[in-house]
């Protein structure tokens, strides 16, 4: 089978953002999330933005260490930030070709998952709308932080965060408000929508003395307020607030900690800021207000809370969804004096805080004045605030995003009808040995690659090889005008060969690159395969001198097979056997043999059965259409109608596992393998096994006359060109196929059982358009089978 040696970045097709997406059921198997691109801004630029993203990227690697991440970084206009290693691109804000280079580069980069960090503002075009170019350009799913959720907008900021929600596979949101505001305003489906707190750390709870020291404010209250310095937070109004406050406590300093905003300093400069400190010196409180003009790191800033009495937050508006500084308070204990803007409103409910009107320097002081005098109130709301913070901490947080990022690989599949694909639908390619060839040098074909480049790393084994010997000697008895098949077949064949430990008697299977076996005997299968493929050259090539090879070899072969026991194994040589008696009927060993190996196959299939379970094992594994096929074969051979009837009732039971509710092709994936007497699930889906149904269901056509095994075959043929899950086509336009349908994409690698499956496949649909008029894998309707039981029945 093929390991995901480079998971391909083809994406799943999202639903429009009015429709709910595919939650995870009890049968459903969460998608491995190892690597996600991270979008967003990052320090040394000085946002809350940009903490936010380096926070998430910190806890998201300690939640899971083996996490890949990549992490994409906004730049402001004009700016140049010496970012840290962990930022590896960076995009100018007002770039709009940046955008597209940078979708390129994550496509090529293959998260599982890219994790967008919005807000107005980061982006260039109207609305920020350049990021628009950026995302559906993405081939993995994607899941969008808002950090700004508008309740009206301009038409542009409703037109950019549509088109967000249409391209995203999961919105999240920091507040249930914000959950209710898109679902009410932008109409996306709320079970799209996810809420997770703004992210804090998790520090201890500690008295405001223990501090205090650190900045010389031993024996004062103080009130704190911090963030990005802008109008709108309301500053004034605590200011104004303090003449009274300071006449009931002449120990009281306001500190306001954060540096003015970029944006704002690149307009106006200061002017803020003196406004606020004109007003300090006209009311006389210059020794009861302390204004720290920095960006400061997170060690100073939690040490700065922790020196608080009182965290006040006095906004001017109610529209403001998120709030870290109000997030980073509430995690440490603080006791919170708020206007009740919609972030306000929720996290300090439960006696958590307390809120005051907007614009009201009365109400401020009033609060914040009795919460002073008030200990013992003041200890509870700081011990309620803590203890709600701890289902905010990042470690939690990280948890959240990282069960998100599965829910969001799963994306959203249409069960209602045929599958739609992506494209419009190509004709049946013909068969090709260019994307083989490719794959062969001369030693052998390599089994992996990356993308279209063949991997040596990995080397070649006994098991591709004998496939791919398979096919060429195919594609010599077709006729088929290409050069190639026959110099390539004896590149294979003479793996084959030297596959073969004469002093043993057993196959070798894995050789790394440097043509060094790695194994003194390899598995049951590739033994079988190895006579599968001898038997099949005996009987199809045109050429003798390989016919003469592969006779004198097969002799010898099965001289030492009565070892297997595998299930696939006995059915792999009972192919070989059965086409080797088609040449030479007398052979005695290899009837013997096939009798052995066949009456084996029908005992396990008789053993396993019951109410709903039609198979030879317990499981569902990987080739499963061989098993019948194999005993179908048998069957012709022996003309016994037993083999045939019950390798007949096999191969039905397994087609309705592999319908799709739709009627579809859906192949047993993967993630079934090792589950007893269950319905298969749904990925990965390999290749191999459309190739296998394929020449299973043609061979029960042979033996039955029935024209619905044809159809069955066409649609597994369909399946390749994008009559599957995803819609989406797996063979290429010079003969490859990618390695696999993923949970949300195909895998983009083409390794060779991939690319030979396909050939193999593309051969038998080509036999049969000259033998019927059907235009193959044109229809994906009309099965009533469905694999979402608890067995397939």
């Amino acid at each position: 089978m093929h390991p995901c040696i480079y998971s391909s970045p083809n994406r799943a097709r999202r639903g429009q953002h009015q429709r709910s997406s595919a939650t995870m059921g009890p049968d459903v198997i969460a998608p491995p999330v190892r690597h996600v691109g991270l979008i967003g801004n990052f320090p040394p630029r000085r946002c809350g933005l940009a903490t936010f993203t380096a926070d998430l990227h910190s806890a998201l690697r300690t939640a899971d260490p083996d996490l890949a991440l990549s992490t994409v970084a906004m730049t402001d206009p004009g700016a140049q930030h010496s970012y840290p290693a962990e930022v590896g691109y960076e995009i100018g804000q007002d770039d709009p070709h940046g955008y597209v280079a940078a979708a390129e580069h994550i496509n090529a980069l293959n998260p599982d998952v890219v994790c967008l960090q919005h807000e107005f503002g980061i982006f260039g075009g109207p609305a920020g709308d350049h990021i628009l170019g950026l995302v559906e350009r993405l081939r993995a799913p994607v899941v969008t932080t808002l950090h700004t959720v508008l309740t009206a907008g301009n038409a542009d900021q409703r037109r950019v965060m549509s088109a967000l929600a249409d391209a995203s596979s999961r919105l999240v949101v920091m507040t249930e408000m914000g959950r209710d505001i898109l679902a009410r305003d932008m109409g996306v489906a709320k079970d799209k929508i996810a809420v997770i707190p703004h992210g804090i750390p998790d520090l201890p709870f500690l008295d405001p003395a223990f501090e205090k020291h650190s900045f010389g404010l031993e024996g004062r209250k103080v009130a704190l307020t911090f963030g990005l310095l802008s109008p709108g937070k309301g500053i004034e109004m605590m200011i104004a607030a303090l003449p009274e406050l300071v006449r009931q406590h002449p120990d009281l300093v306001y500190v306001v900690l954060g540096a003015t905003h970029p944006h704002l300093l690149a307009r106006e400069g200061e002017a803020y800021r003196e406004d606020l400190e004109a007003q300090v010196r006209k009311l006389g409180l210059e020794h009861h207000v302390r204004f720290v003009n920095e960006f400061v790191d997170a060690p100073t800033l939690q040490a700065w809370l922790s020196a608080s009495d009182i965290y006040v937050t006095p906004y001017l508006s109610e529209a403001q969804i998120t709030s870290g500084t109000l997030a980073y308070s509430v995690g440490l204990g603080k006791a919170v004096v708020s206007t009740p803007y919609w972030h306000a409103q929720e996290l300090l409910a439960g006696e958590r805080g307390e809120l005051v009107p907007f614009a009201s320097p009365d109400a401020l002081a009033k609060a914040v004045g009795a919460l002073l005098t008030d200990g013992p109130r003041r200890d509870r709301l700081r011990r309620n605030a803590y203890q709600a913070g701890r289902s905010m901490t990042w470690p939690v947080v990280a948890q959240s995003y990282l069960g998100l990022f599965a829910q969001a690989r799963l994306g959203q599949r249409d069960e209602e009808g045929p599958v739609r694909l992506r494209t419009a639908a190509p004709p049946p390619p013909e068969p090709t040995m260019s994307a083989v060839a490719r794959m062969t040098d001369g030693c052998g074909m390599l089994q992996h690659s990356r993308s279209t480049v063949a991997d040596r790393r990995h080397g070649y084994c006994l098991d591709d090889n004998a496939r791919a010997l398979m096919l060429a000697s195919d594609f010599h008895a077709e006729g088929l005008v290409e050069s190639r098949p026959a110099d390539l077949a004896k590149i294979y064949a003479s793996f084959v060969d030297y596959a073969w430990d004469e002093a043993g008697g057993r196959f070798r299977n894995f050789m790394d690159y440097d043509r060094h076996w790695l194994e003194a005997e390899g598995s049951q299968d590739s033994f079988g395969r190895g006579l599968w493929a001898l038997g099949r050259t005996v009987r199809v090539t045109r050429d003798h001198g390989l016919k003469l090879w592969a006779t004198a070899l097969a002799d010898k072969v099965m001289a030492e097979s009565s070892f297997l026991e595998s299930p696939r194994a006995e059915a792999f040589a009972v192919l070989g056997l059965a086409d080797w008696l088609a040449v030479y009927p007398g052979h005695r060993p290899a009837r013997r043999l096939l009798e052995t190996f066949s009456n084996r196959l029908l005992e396990r299939l008789r053993a396993e059965r019951r109410d709903g379970w039609v198979w030879f094992e317990p499981v569902l594994a990987y080739d499963n259409a061989r098993l019948p096929e194999a005993l179908l074969r048998a069957g012709a051979t022996f003309e016994r109608t037993d083999m045939r009837d019950e390798a007949l009732a096999a191969l039905t039971w397994l087609v309705r596992c592999q319908t799709a509710p739709a009627g579809y092709f859906r192949p047993v994936g993967t993630d079934s393998f090792g589950h007893r007497y269950l319905s298969p699930k749904p990925f990965d889906q390999q290749p191999l096994e459309a190739w296998a149904t394929m020449d299973a269901c043609i061979a029960a056509h042979a033996a039955s006359g029935e024209e619905h095994w044809l159809e069955e075959a066409e649609k597994a043929f369909a399946w390749y060109l994008g009559a599957n899950d995803l819609g989406l086509r797996l063979a290429t336009p010079d003969g490859g196929c990618y390695d696999g349908l993923q949970v949300d994409r195909v895998n983009l690698n083409q390794g060779a059982e991939s690319i030979l499956a396909f050939q193999f496949a593309a051969l038998a649909a080509r036999r049969l358009r000259k033998a019927s008029p059907r235009e193959l894998g044109a229809s994906a309707a009309g099965c009533n089978g469905s694999a979402e039981v608890a067995v397939c029945s």
